[in-house]
């Protein structure tokens, strides 16, 4: 259908794209409803149905998710490449267990490099609602 943008996790163009090296913005929501879009690195693992964005526990970013409460909140990552574009929606929780920052943290460095130590680090888990783009 023209104009629908709609796209299937397992389309080998998604895996290719989420291959390659490109930094994303994530949006997520203040408590007055106004979005807050920051740069991100973020990976996306269509298996387990989730993107993840590793984080300081004390950004806003992680603020913002966990003040959403339990279920979460709405969120959107966005990344651009020319005419190529991939936008993942969902709701998205802060994971502070250490084996999931560490899986973030392993998906982070086969996609961008090996972060930096941080003891505080936790991990966005967005479990995806929607993927759109045009790939």
């Amino acid at each position: 259908m023209p104009g629908d943008h709609r796209l299937d996790p397992y389309d080998e163009r998604v895996t290719a794209f989420c291959r390659e090296r490109h930094l994303a913005t994530l949006t997520t929501l203040r408590a007055d409803g106004t979005p807050h879009v920051v740069p991100v690195g973020v990976t996306f693992d269509a298996d387990a149905n989730l993107a993840r964005v590793i984080t300081s526990r004390t950004s806003r970013k992680a603020r913002h998710v966990a003040e959403a409460g339990p279920e979460g909140g709405a969120v959107a990552v966005c990344h651009v490449d020319g005419r190529r574009w991939l936008t993942i929606e969902g709701r998205a929780v802060v994971r502070s267990d250490r084996p999931a920052v560490a899986e973030a943290e392993r998906r982070y460095a086969e996609r961008y490099r090996t972060p930096r130590p941080n003891p505080d680090r936790v991990v966005i888990e967005i479990t995806v609602t929607r993927l759109l783009g045009s790939l």
